[in-house]
């Protein structure tokens, strides 16, 4: 419908009791779990019912459909307000609604990415919603810089006070700005209350003002005012300059009221608790909304009627939208072919094999080279950097593309500035939306400022990839802060935690050599349905041992382990590792067989949650039972403990790094050939 139209056609009556259905619902929820969030749904009714039935475009038949709007809940504890509107179009029955927060049920306490049920994303903490529908709108402003306007399509979000007050908000609000995301509108659910507090205990800042200052355009409206809400809908989609925020003033648990009667709105107590134990009266509540106490769960008849037609007004439009696509594809069969590739989540085809790497690089220089190839091959991929494009060598990409800028969509690399949580959960945003695979770098160190999103990512199952650079004490003269050491322990815990379809959900890649970056890039391009962390060398490595094709035996990698040098025999030791620690342990084998006559077996481990999935046969070969293992790593000895076993012994660090060179740091934390051999001699004396 044209939305210059709506505002006649609208049927204020029905907007009305649909919204007060919602808080019915929202309400009924949380009182039968006795848990739960429901005075923010109550109060955010008004908006998202406008919003779903006047103009969020999607197929009520095709909720996968590519070009549909998208909505981002921010605050999910406010998960009772989106699974009501969703029963409102259909998506879930009354009895899923009546086991909220149930074992085994489809509506868990805050909200997990199901796209088929209109759930567009995991909501997880605060401010991580709202930045996740930023890097959707960064897709479409891609996808349609290469398809066409017809792509274009809208990619609304919903915002709490405790989102706007979250640090990441700062990245989120200050990029949409800078690119001028105009497809992007987001509606701030500004009631004041928080879960122990009334905002002006906690922030005097004026929002608008903020977000003003950001290049965003905002409207301020009375949130619990359909009309209000309609029209400001409208001017923001009419915006084509800049992102939309749309303060809403609103009521928390907006109905609600005590056994009396009596109003029982805008309490901080209707946050985070049921209406009943809150002190107000759900029974009075329900009535006052015009419901019945005695079966909540129920959709009025006028609501069902009005959301029929809405539903027939929504397949109409998609069905004028793919039929415009049609007419497109049939008009232009290469770039409707290719539109077609970049949804079908298929790894890109490229010759990896191909790609020519310098002996002895530093792993994040093979990485850059490997990049500057995705760049050229890779038609649908966005690389973004925290402001280290330069170091983190990211800028292979950059060489071979040009950044997004406002107005232009048409390269493929995003400058996130110094915000690494922001720019991870941005790639969220990205893979989520569907179409482009992302991918983002910055130093390993700074992953601590990631792990949110880089947890999220791992739940939902979304393909993102971390560019890791810096990745031991090595960087040196940079000093402890800058030095990862429990890092690489905290990133492959990732890899024994397995997501809700039962795989490893992350995979963790630290490359050993430059042809085995080149294959960690191959796996992580391949990896389709999980993250990919590549953790890599800031300084040369020299180029592990190799009997004829160094790619072709580093293609070995792809089982998390292998065997770089075997003796003709048993071993006496098995030394392993991952990164660059793997040619120190190269050297100190060249010693041990030299001068101990010791029979020595070198593996390469960049991925021991990818290993640990290969048959028990391929394991003992790699790691033969009963022989000693000696494991050596840049990080804390717990990172290799589950590979050297009763025998072993995994030799790291247990303290902070210092500021020094990096050949000082090696020689003084025992990273040598000769402190190798010394190790094994003491472990074999055992």
């Amino acid at each position: 419908m044209d939305l210059k139209e709506m505002k006649n056609q609208v049927d204020l009556t029905a907007t009305d009791m649909a919204a007060n259905n919602v808080r019915i619902l929202s309400a009924a929820m949380v009182e039968k779990a006795k848990s739960g969030h429901p005075g923010g749904a109550m109060g955010g009714a008004d908006f998202i019912n406008v919003l779903y039935s006047e103009f969020l475009n999607f197929d009520p038949t095709d909720m996968n459909w590519i070009n549909r709007d998208r909505f981002f809940l921010d605050p999910g504890h406010m998960s009772p307000m989106l699974y009501s509107i969703l029963s409102l179009i259909g998506n879930y029955t009354m009895e899923e609604l009546a086991n909220f927060r149930q074992w085994g049920s489809p509506t868990p306490g805050h909200p997990e990415v199901e796209v088929a049920r209109g759930v567009e994303n995991t909501s997880g903490p605060l401010g991580q919603g709202h930045t996740m529908a930023v890097g959707a709108a960064i897709a479409e402003r891609f996808l349609a810089a290469r398809f066409g306007d017809w792509m274009s399509h809208k990619i609304y979000t919903f915002i709490s006070d405790g989102g706007i007050q979250e640090e990441i908000a700062q990245g989120a609000g200050r990029i949409a700005g800078t690119l001028g995301l105009s497809n992007l509108i987001m509606f701030y659910d500004s009631n004041n209350i928080q879960l122990s507090t009334k905002v002006e205990e906690v922030t005097v800042e004026d929002t608008a003002k903020k977000y003003e200052a950001w290049n965003w355009n905002v409207i301020t409206i009375k949130g619990n005012d359909a009309t209000a809400i309609r029209e400001a809908l409208v001017a923001a989609n009419n915006e084509n300059e800049r992102p939309t925020l749309i303060i809403g003033k609103t009521l928390m648990g907006k109905g609600a009221v005590d056994v009396d009667g009596c109003s029982f709105e805008n309490m901080v107590s209707t946050h985070g608790q049921p209406l009943g134990a809150a002190g107000a009266s759900i029974e009075k509540t329900i009535e006052n909304l015009g419901g019945n106490p005695e079966n909540p769960f129920q959709i009025f008849p006028e609501v069902q009627e009005y959301y029929a037609e809405v539903l027939k007004k929504k397949q109409a439009y998609a069905s004028a939208k793919k039929a415009e696509q049609a007419e497109w594809a049939k008009a232009n069969p290469e770039l409707a072919a290719k539109l077609e590739k970049f949804f079908s989540k298929e790894a890109p085809e490229l010759d990896y094999e191909a790609i020519v790497q310098k002996s002895g690089d530093a792993t994040r220089s093979a990485s850059s080279v490997v990049l500057a190839e995705l760049a050229k091959n890779v038609e649908n991929m966005i690389v973004s950097s925290a402001d280290l494009s330069n170091s983190d060598k990211t800028d292979g990409f950059l060489k071979n593309t040009k950044a997004l800028a406002k107005g232009d969509f048409s390269g493929a690399f995003l400058q996130a500035g110094v915000a690494e949580l922001t720019m991870a959960s941005i790639c969220n945003g990205i893979a989520l939306h569907g179409g482009v695979i992302a991918a983002c770098g910055t130093f390993f160190v700074f992953s601590d400022y990631m792990k949110p999103a880089v947890r999220l990512a791992a739940l939902m199952q979304v393909p993102v990839k971390y560019i890791w650079t810096h990745d031991a004490f090595r960087v040196g003269e940079d000093g402890p802060t800058h030095q990862p050491i429990e890092q690489e322990a905290q990133i492959r815990l990732l890899e024994q935690l397995k997501n809700h379809s039962g795989q490893m959900s992350l995979l963790a890649l630290r490359p050993a050599d430059a042809d085995e970056a080149t294959v960690a890039w191959k796996m992580a391009m391949e990896n389709t349905k999980t993250p990919t962390a590549l953790i890599l060398s800031r300084q040369n490595i020299t180029e592990l041992p190799s009997k004829d094709n160094r790619y072709q035996e580093a293609l070995q990698a792809q089982k998390g382990a292998y065997i770089v040098e075997k003796p003709e025999t048993t071993p006496d030791i098995v030394l392993l590792a991952s990164g660059s620690e793997v040619a120190t342990l190269v050297e100190g084998a060249k010693i041990l067989r030299a001068e101990k006559g010791l029979k020595v077996q070198i593996v390469s481990v960049p991925s021991e949650g990818l290993f640990r999935t290969q048959s028990a046969a391929y394991q003992n070969e790699v790691i033969p039972a009963g022989i000693p293992v000696l494991g050596l790593t840049a990080g804390l000895p717990v990172t290799l403990l589950g590979l050297v076993g009763p025998l072993g012994k995994s030799v790291g660090l247990d303290h902070f790094g210092y500021s020094a060179p990096a050949n000082i740091l090696d020689e003084k934390f025992g990273y040598t050939a000769e402190n190798v051999v010394k190790e094994v001699l003491a472990l074999l004396q055992k």
